[in-house]
């Protein structure tokens, strides 16, 4: 989550705990070509990292957004999913925006950071990301995708309900919806959901309630958050539900899912429930001790997992 790297940056206390503070320097996974980037949104120059692999410029490329945690950088991002590799892998454009002074504004409106402060507007951002990497390569718009962790979760829920037009599916993990955002929660097209949250996180709890035990908002639980968007996508019926194979016994995790199929153009509603994972993402590092963070579920990558998830769900 990484929430708290500069723990100057918000009045009265840090921002969410030091989850990811390790990451900047931590050789997690080899760095890959790529190119940092600015645009100037409200009057700000807002940075990102881009990977444009050679086999995506030969026509429309889908694109990947991916979040960091609160506190946390594009970069730190990077190096945590080791989605870069896929994205030359499968040729598929990902880009790893960084928050203004380190969180992005995703909801929650009793969170006291400088974004929220200084009005700024990261939805707007994004837009302005989109555009300048058409600017770069053709995009297929069809194929917009947004993962994120923790801080980052929490705002591919929020930028989806606000920028339906643009993307087709999230893969938030260890974040939910935030509590004062839902009743404002309002997606003008239908999106696919994948989210992937454990039950032993201690800092965005499973079931809701406070992020980080106080002080930093409040999310409600997975299966509410589930709720809102097969109840906005049009799917009435209950789950589909299994387990996914125990890999790993050593890790203290099992993985059971729900989903929900059927919902308007073709969207799905995914939640894979990581039993005694924390906040933490699935097959990464165990990038802060366990007492603080929780630990890694290895019986699946949620990296691998949520690209296959996008490239089966574009909009139509």
């Amino acid at each position: 989550m990484r929430e708290g790297r500069r723990p100057g940056n918000i009045t009265g206390v840090n921002p969410l705990p030091l989850c990811l503070l390790a990451l900047a320097s931590a050789p997690l996974v080899a760095q890959t070509p790529g190119e940092q980037r600015s645009v100037v949104v409200g009057g700000r120059t807002r940075t990102y990292r881009l990977l444009v692999p050679a086999a995506a410029k030969v026509g429309p490329a889908p694109v990947v957004l991916v979040f960091h945690g609160g506190g946390g950088k594009g970069k730190s991002m990077e190096k945590l999913t080791g989605l870069s590799p896929i994205a030359l892998r499968e040729s598929f454009i990902v880009a790893y925006p960084d928050a203004y002074e380190g969180n992005w504004v995703d909801g929650r409106t009793d969170f006291d950071i400088p974004a929220r402060r200084e009005k700024i507007d990261d939805v707007a951002f994004v837009r302005a990301i989109l555009a300048d990497i058409a600017r770069v390569t053709p995009v297929d718009p069809k194929r917009v995708f947004a993962t994120g962790l923790s801080n980052g979760a929490i705002f591919s829920h929020f930028l989806a309900a606000k920028m339906a037009d643009r993307i087709a599916a999230i893969a938030p993990v260890a974040g939910g919806i935030a509590e004062a955002f839902q009743k404002e929660f309002a997606p003008a097209q239908p999106v696919s959901v994948f989210a992937m949250n454990g039950t032993k996180d201690p800092l965005v709890p499973f079931d809701g309630g406070n992020v980080a035990k106080s002080g930093r908002g409040r999310v409600i639980g997975s299966d509410a958050a589930m709720k809102l968007w097969t109840t906005s996508n049009g799917i009435d019926g209950g789950p589909e539900t299994g387990a996914l194979l125990n890999k790993d016994p050593r890790d203290g995790c099992t993985v059971t899912w729900k989903k929900w199929t059927g919902g308007k153009n073709g969207t799905e509603v995914w939640l894979y429930v990581q039993h005694g994972a924390g906040h933490t993402w699935p097959g990464g590092e165990q990038y802060m001790p366990k007492l603080l963070v929780g630990s890694v579920c290895r019986d699946f990558d949620a990296s691998e997992a949520l690209w296959a998830f996008f490239k089966a769900h574009p909009k139509p």
